[in-house]
């Protein structure tokens, strides 16, 4: 008899899921004009390639830094956009960093924030003849522009400001203010000598609070699963996890290696690595996994509507298998990752304060201060010292129902009428946004580049480059965008 109990319950959720299934379905979004921008793609092409042979390299500390790229690349945008010069107020802040305000028709409405940084990673020493063209030469094959920049971030910049002249040329004046906040280390990482940071203190203290905040993010990328689905997937991060530098010291007898005992301080130090690498930080399923696998199951074929729309059923089990995935774990928990370590100055000298240095990145929820209890848990030597270097909070959320992230689907999903999934994600690394915390709510991180996904392994690395095809979409995203955020209503 209990088998057909269990057949009859089988059938009803088999009949349920059928159901189910057939009204999932992708979220409406209200579309807009697309107006006819005649974007010259030959001439954004070169402007990018212009901006980057400019070697606007960041550096922790101001020593080392070459102000006079950053001046050159200052006049470069100023002669290459004549409108935006003369029409906004144009400060440089904190020595490299640029604060431009374009005036709105409404002084009462709260303004907008568009942000890029201006400085690129350095070219890693040894790897320069490992290019296919030189990383500052911004050479132009037909295809690709290529150089360090190409994809972080000066494609991002240059397609701002092209967007903003060419409005600005059809003589748009925004209904809000718009500000452009390009910093010059946002490389850094979290450094406390910052640009945007000092951006953000100017315009608090002139008592701005500003209404939404648009800076780098994923790109457009193609989700092919035969069969299951194949859509676009405009990943908008929401938030971004924190980041933090933290060094472990041990403290052992040291001596010479000449009597040394049957462990040494870097047994120790071993201990401390295992203890922290195999006592991994708790997961924890956030809300925007739920979003994210609504938005994209909306767009899945009806077999991966019947795959997906049971998926709360099965979250144990996606937990499991984003945890064993590098990629997966960075969304579900704190990342600890063990990144450097110290014994003694000598050979023939057993260390007396073996040290490591790990890398932390907080999953919203987790605070600096819950790493550190962490670590003095899960280690197995309570005496200790434990030093920070670079650190920031991860941020909270921004709701998906602002004014700036619908923008951002109603302009997709009008470039792209077969449709796009908008989706809220998390940021893995960092950015100048999580700086704006202070005087935003709506903070929202997007890079409208159709990309494809094996470039993006070049951000940072040898032979970062971008396509030509990927910038005039960009460029209209862009202005779409500010004509709908600055708008009043």
């Amino acid at each position: 008899m209990w088998w057909k109990i269990l057949l009859a319950v089988l059938a009803v959720f088999v009949l349920v899921t059928l159901i189910r299934a057939a009204f999932f379905k992708p979220k409406k979004i209200e579309k807009v004009n697309i107006r006819d921008a005649k974007i010259d793609t030959d001439k954004v092409a070169e402007h990018l390639s212009d901006a980057i042979k400019f070697k606007t390299i960041s550096k922790v500390r101001d020593e080392g830094v070459d102000w006079e790229e950053f001046e050159k690349f200052h006049k470069y945008l100023d002669e290459t956009y004549p409108l935006v010069a003369k029409n906004t107020t144009k400060e440089i802040i904190d020595k490299a960093s640029l604060l431009y305000l374009w005036k709105g028709k409404n002084p009462d409405l709260e303004p907008m924030a568009m942000l890029a940084h201006q400085d690129v990673v350095p070219v890693s020493e040894g790897t320069e003849k490992d290019w296919k063209h030189e990383a500052f030469s911004g050479y132009n094959d037909g295809e690709f522009i290529w150089g360090r920049g190409a994809l972080d971030m000066k494609n991002h910049l240059i397609c701002v400001m092209e967007a903003v002249e060419s409005l600005m040329a059809e003589g748009f004046q925004p209904d809000r203010d718009v500000y452009l906040c390009f910093g010059h280390n946002e490389e850094t990482v979290s450094t406390v000598y910052s640009g945007a940071g000092t951006i953000v203190k100017t315009l608090k203290e002139r008592g701005v609070r500003l209404d939404s905040v648009l800076d780098e993010g994923s790109a457009l990328i193609d989700l092919n699963l035969p069969g299951i689905i194949n859509t676009r997937l405009a990943a908008v991060g929401t938030a971004e996890k924190g980041y933090v530098d933290m060094k472990i010291t041990l403290h052992d007898k040291g001596g010479h290696t000449s009597a040394a005992p049957k462990h040494s301080g870097m047994w120790k130090l071993a201990n401390a690595v295992r203890d922290l690498e195999t006592h991994q930080f708790r997961s924890h399923w956030l809300p925007f996994l739920d979003e994210l696998i609504h938005a994209v199951g909306g767009r899945a074929t009806y077999l991966g509507k019947i795959l997906i729309c049971n998926y709360p059923i099965f979250k144990p089990l996606l937990t499991f298998i984003l945890k064993i995935i590098p990629q997966g774990a960075s969304m579900v928990r704190t990342i600890t990752s063990v990144s450097m370590c110290e014994g003694s100055p000598a050979a023939n000298v057993l260390p007396q304060r073996p040290s490591i240095t790990v890398n932390f990145r907080p999953l919203p929820g987790d605070s600096l201060a819950d790493v550190e209890k962490h670590v003095r848990k899960v280690i197995r030597y309570k005496d200790i010292d434990i030093e920070y270097f670079n650190g920031k909070e991860a941020t909270p959320f921004s709701s998906t129902s602002s004014r700036a992230f619908k923008a951002i689907e109603s302009v997709e999903n009008s470039i792209h009428p077969e449709g796009v999934a908008v989706a809220p994600y998390l940021v893995m690394g960092g950015t100048d946004a999580y700086r704006y915390g202070e005087i935003c709510d709506n903070i929202l991180r997007f890079a409208p580049f159709n990309v494809p996904l094996s470039l993006f392994f070049t951000t940072h690395a040898t032979n970062e480059r971008i396509p030509i095809s990927s910038l005039k979409e960009a460029v209209v995203f862009f202005r779409e965008y500010i004509i709908k955020v600055s708008d009043k209503d």
